[in-house]
């Protein structure tokens, strides 16, 4: 079979899923920011700084779903050769960098009126950075790393750490005392809270994997044209 056959096979879905996924993204944000902003009623202890809640979490959870995702195209790449499960892992990386950039941005802004201060080297932050500078490290090991097979494998090497990394920052908070909520999703929320969140996170975890199919669709693309420049050069 030639590369170009292959490439027609294995290239992602086009047509009504993603433009279903796009629809469904903006309805659920728009439905997100109204439950948000109108619906939920306002925290008595933390007030309006609670509201980034609805983002920071579900941020926090696309962040390290991501990385598990890097990891395991990794893997499959490395068992199979198939071009498509590195584009899925590059993929990955590249969207799950703005997400943990966005986890550390929005934990930030709510840590300052909460705690009164910036950044405190709690273990949860703590874990959450070092995820920012696994995926920072994946990419630039992609970019700066050697060329071909072995520059993946370190590559890979490096999603593996950020993979185990993601169970440690969800249980950091039973494991060490810290300043951050003890649990994830603290119990004994008010319903409409409750519900909110979770609307939020389906919203955020259905725009990540319209966005995903997007940048994947387009990586494919590079990959091939990368494919055919080797070819007639």
């Amino acid at each position: 079979m030639t590369y170009s056959t292959q490439a027609l096979r294995d290239a992602p879905p086009r047509g009504l899923l993603r433009d279903a996924l796009l629809a469904a993204s903006a309805l659920l944000m728009a439905l997100t920011l109204y439950l948000v902003y109108f619906w939920a009623p306002t925290e008595q202890n933390l007030g309006v700084s609670q509201r980034i809640f609805y983002f920071h979490v579900p941020l926090g959870w696309i962040g390290m779903v991501s990385i598990v995702v890097v990891a395991a195209a990794s893997i499959l790449h490395l068992a199979t050769g198939r071009q498509k499960w590195d584009d899925l892992a590059y993929s990955t990386a590249e969207l799950g960098i703005v997400y943990a950039s966005l986890i550390i941005v929005t934990g930030a802004v709510w840590g300052k009126p909460v705690w009164g201060v910036w950044w405190t080297w709690d273990p949860k932050l703590t874990t959450t950075l070092v995820l920012w500078f696994i995926y920072v490290g994946y990419l630039m090991m992609r970019s700066y790393g050697p060329a071909g097979a072995q520059g993946k494998r370190f590559a890979a090497i490096i999603a593996l750490i950020g993979a185990i990394d993601a169970p440690i920052i969800y249980k950091a908070t039973d494991w060490w005392r810290t300043a951050h909520p003890e649990n994830n999703v603290p119990g004994g929320l008010d319903d409409r809270i409750l519900i909110t969140l979770l609307v939020s996170v389906l919203t955020f975890t259905v725009m990540y994997v319209y966005l995903l199919m997007e940048r994947y669709s387009l990586r494919r693309s590079e990959s091939d044209l990368d494919e055919l420049y080797r070819r007639v050069a």
